[in-house]
């Protein structure tokens, strides 16, 4: 297989360099990349999370990137110097990735290569996806010996995550060894079999699924406990820093590179952070006078932490706000955007499996040719630590206009533009939006009260407090008590919620700076189109401008918009 592997190399090497033309080089080193078959799944259904398969395509990927810098980029168009860009950003990652072996360390506070699992947990349509589901459920076992097999490699190396972050994490595992198949999640698409599966077929598919459940499933979590207790928690770090693990000062610059897509330093995202929680401080306090509360600062947070009437007393109520809020929005997009996405959204709970350690929301996309809609998932565990003044933030970040209509549409991009590009995603670009959209829903009159206006502030203190606490937790030394007290004092978010923001900044470096990084960049565009072009600024146009290529890096997106100034300026 080797063998087969770097002939096929050589030859992808010749072709290449026989051909004249920058775009038809282009478009082979593309279609060699997304033609790439990493994961045998008829025997990995899964995936194959072998190590050699991790070495496989990061030898492929460089390959691809050293024949992509061989390419005259100023003899390409628009679309391919864009796609040029994007597929260099991508495969120079997935060398930096393998290099500081982050295969082997598959786990975060509020997800992990177990959890993830649930994503696959699907309503069953017909005796094709039944069997298709059966098929995954039978790969679990495999699936994870292999990832505890990295997973240890990461242990011995001084890479696994901080003992810190997993009080309750028994939780993602517990829930799943079960007394009885009925009362297991992974058996839940077997209750409702549609009406075209005969009752005979229906008996033998659930008849399957109790065998592969008890015999594969069950065992296998009880696998992943003990392995989570015996063996991972006794010898992992207790630094919550990745500064302190090995190269850790290198990977976490890595990872500002990467989810920024700018050249910053972790001293000057600090800086910037403290300089927009000043900011955006001032504005909350406004708010505070604005309702005539007398107290302190800490004393209206405590407030709106404590006082029920900010509260959902059910999930049914906090669900139905949400939806309420869904539709308001919706309403308002034609308004906004020039295009707007088919594929529809549903509004849904967080699974039960995962809500305890999950965040407050999150949008769950699906692909174009999907019979399932994308779904706005709020969590209605812990309802306590769920305001609903903030919903009309949440829910303009995770569904419209932000992740869902960003999301839908770029995976329904025009078929010339390259698959890999339909399917990236880039947390700058991505989650940047996402918090911009929260600021275009103010425009949009989503916010009705002064709280809901303070909800959307504290949702943008939070990303402003992240800068801080991200960079103050693996750079500059902060105890994880430090980042609790930092975020609690200057945002409203619930001390639940703060608690599991801070253990997931802990887990996944880099990540949070994504947002407020994006959001900036965003804002600071449309400030330069709308002074630039004054009578002639057209938001419609602005917003087409920004998601008419898809995802890209913020460098890409200020050059679009630069070029959509200056020729909106000589018509």
């Amino acid at each position: 297989m080797k063998k087969i592997f770097l002939f096929s190399l050589a030859v992808l090497l010749i072709n290449c360099n026989n051909l004249t033309s920058s775009k038809d080089k282009l478009n082979t080193l593309i279609e060699v990349y997304q033609n790439y078959e990493g994961n045998n799944r008829d025997e990995f259904p899964l995936g194959d999370y072998r190590e050699s398969r991790f070495k496989k395509y990061a030898v492929f990927c460089d390959s691809i990137k050293t024949e992509l810098e061989t390419i005259d980029v100023k003899s390409l168009g628009e679309d391919d110097q864009i796609s040029h860009e994007l597929l260099h950003f991508k495969l120079k990652e997935t060398s930096v990735k393998y290099n500081f072996k982050t295969h082997w360390n598959p786990i975060l506070s509020d997800a992990g290569f177990h959890s993830s699992l649930t994503y696959r947990v699907r309503p069953i349509t017909s005796k094709k996806t039944a069997l298709k589901y059966l098929s995954l459920l039978k790969a679990i076992p495999t699936y994870i010996d292999q990832q505890k097999e990295l997973i240890s490699k990461g242990l011995e190396a001084g890479i696994g995550q901080p003992l810190v972050i997993f009080e309750g994490y028994e939780s993602t595992y517990d829930q799943h060894i079960t007394p009885t198949v009925e009362e297991n999640f992974y058996y839940s698409p077997f209750l409702n079999l549609p009406e075209p599966i005969s009752e005979r077929e229906k008996d033998s598919l659930r008849k399957a699924a109790k065998e592969v459940i008890l015999k594969s499933v069950i065992p296998s979590f009880m696998k992943v406990k003990s392995f989570f207790e015996d063996t991972y928690y006794p010898n992992t770090r207790t630094a919550i820093g990745v500064s302190t693990s090995p190269n850790g000062k290198e990977y976490y610059q890595s990872r500002i590179d990467f989810y920024t897509t700018l050249e910053m330093t972790p001293e000057s995202i600090h800086k910037k952070g403290l300089e927009e929680v000043a900011r955006i401080k001032k504005q909350m306090e406004a708010i505070i006078q604005e309702v005539k509360f007398k107290g302190s600062f800490s004393e209206f947070l405590r407030y709106l932490r404590t006082d029920p009437k900010f509260y959902a007393k059910t999930p049914d109520e906090l669900l139905a706000h949400a939806r309420n809020i869904a539709k308001k929005l919706d309403e308002q997009l034609p308004r906004y955007f020039k295009t707007l996405p088919r594929k529809p959204y549903g509004v849904a709970p967080v699974p039960d499996a995962i809500a305890p350690k999950y965040t407050s929301g999150r949008y769950v996309g699906t692909s174009p040719d999907s019979t399932d809609p994308g779904y706005y998932w709020v969590n209605t565990y812990d309802l306590p630590s769920r305001p609903l003044y903030a919903i009309p933030s949440l829910t303009a970040h995770e569904a419209v206009p932000g992740h869902h209509l960003q999301g839908a549409l770029n995976s329904e991009l025009p078929e010339t533009i390259p698959q890999f590009r339909r399917n990236l995603y880039l947390s700058a670009y991505g989650e940047g939006w996402g918090l911009y959209t929260e600021y275009l829903a103010n425009e949009m009159g989503i916010y009705t009260t002064p709280y809901e206006h303070f909800g959307k502030l504290t949702y943008e203190m939070w990303r402003a407090c992240r800068l801080v606490v991200d960079t103050g937790i693996h750079v500059f030394g902060w105890t994880r008590e430090e980042a609790v007290d930092f975020m609690s004092k200057n945002t409203a978010l619930s001390l639940h919620e703060v608690n599991t923001e801070i253990d997931r900044y802990i887990s996944w470096p880099g990540q949070a700076l994504s947002y407020k990084i994006g959001e900036l960049k965003i804002r600071e565009l449309r400030e330069k189109a709308e002074n630039e072009l004054g009578s002639l600024f057209d938001i419609r146009e602005f917003h087409e401008v920004i998601l008419e290529k898809g995802t890209v890096t913020l460098p890409l997106l200020e050059k679009r918009i630069i070029h959509y100034i200056q020729s909106k300026k000589n018509k």
